[in-house]
């Protein structure tokens, strides 16, 4: 996998968790403590794009 793939797939993963966080966050019932470990998640993706594409 070349290093532009794996940001794309690692963008992909990101957007993804945005909106499947969005909705939880529209949805009853969805506990608070999925919702933070998907931010965890989305962070850690974020975080891993910023470093492979030196920024």
């Amino acid at each position: 996998m070349t290093l532009s793939s794996h940001l794309q797939e690692l963008r992909r993963k990101h957007q993804k968790l945005s909106e499947q966080v969005e909705k939880a966050q529209r949805s009853p019932g969805v506990d608070d403590l999925q919702i933070a470990e998907m931010k965890k998640q989305k962070l850690r993706l974020k975080e891993e794009i910023t470093r492979l594409s030196g920024g």
